[in-house]
């Protein structure tokens, strides 16, 4: 049997860190290719699986190699409460833009035009996971696939797909951009094949991105107050966008899971 510890070092530069149990039960979930995965307390981890992902309990059983502590503190940066890691191997980009590219689509993708807050980004990602979106795209120097992100998503980068694109090479699709002087989201209709753009936390939209848009899209807001958390914005307009048709898996009932 290969050394764990061994495998962890020569594959975590190249590898996408899953950072808690959560983030190696949504990977495992979603198909990940997960090459070493560490606990310090086996028996922890796999009750946590009984509990929480019964569905993945077998692979996390074949997976979990227990490690010292203090080795564990050598291969973790920041060690996650629950004592659990993994390595993943990060979906080809090539996947990823033939998935973002298929049409007919069924539901939009978010854009995310040149955000700047690494933890909003991966909840962007988890929210748009979680409504069954087609794809999170980036603009702009922030990588969707740092560490931070992929913590902030919760192993979700691995439910839909995650890229970084230039405004000239987004996916097909009516682009609907948000932004404060546009028309109330509350009387509009999401297209299933929305390409749903939000600006960076502190400018707002780019030049290139309004310009690329279709329509500009406001969300209700009380007067005098400035802006909503990127994360909360992607939120409203998803769910929008499900509650007035939309295919989201988000009809289900939600799970803290």
């Amino acid at each position: 049997m290969n050394d764990p510890v061994r495998v962890w070092r020569r594959l975590a530069d190249t590898s996408v860190l899953l950072d808690g149990f959560h983030a190696l039960k949504h990977a495992v979930r979603f198909g990940a290719e997960v090459p070493v995965a560490v606990t310090t307390d086996r028996g922890a981890a796999l009750a946590l699986a009984d509990e929480l992902a019964p569905d993945v309990r077998e692979t996390l059983d074949a997976l979990l190699a227990e490690v010292p502590a203090a080795t564990y503190a050598t291969l973790v940066a920041r060690p996650h409460p629950t004592a659990v890691a993994a390595l993943a191997v990060r979906p080809s980009r090539e996947a990823n833009l033939r998935a973002l590219a298929h049409v007919p689509r069924t539901a939009p993708v978010v854009v995310l035009d040149n955000p700047r807050n690494l933890g909003n980004a991966g909840a962007v990602i988890r929210l748009a996971a979680g409504f069954g979106a087609a794809g999170v795209v980036t603009t702009g120097t922030l990588d969707p696939w740092h560490p931070t992100v992929v913590r902030g998503g919760a192993g979700l980068h691995f439910a839909t797909a995650v890229e970084q694109l230039d405004v000239d090479e987004l996916p097909p699709g009516p682009v609907f951009a948000l932004d404060p002087e546009g028309d109330d989201i509350r009387a509009l209709k999401l297209p299933d094949d929305a390409v749903l753009a939000f600006g960076s936390e502190r400018s707002g939209l780019s030049a290139a991105l309004r310009a690329r848009a279709d329509h500009l899209v406001s969300l209700p807001m009380r007067p005098q107050v400035s802006s909503y958390n990127l994360a909360t914005s992607v939120a409203m307009t998803l769910f929008h966008w499900s509650a007035t048709g939309g295919a989201a898996t988000s009809a289900q009932h939600s799970s803290p899971h």
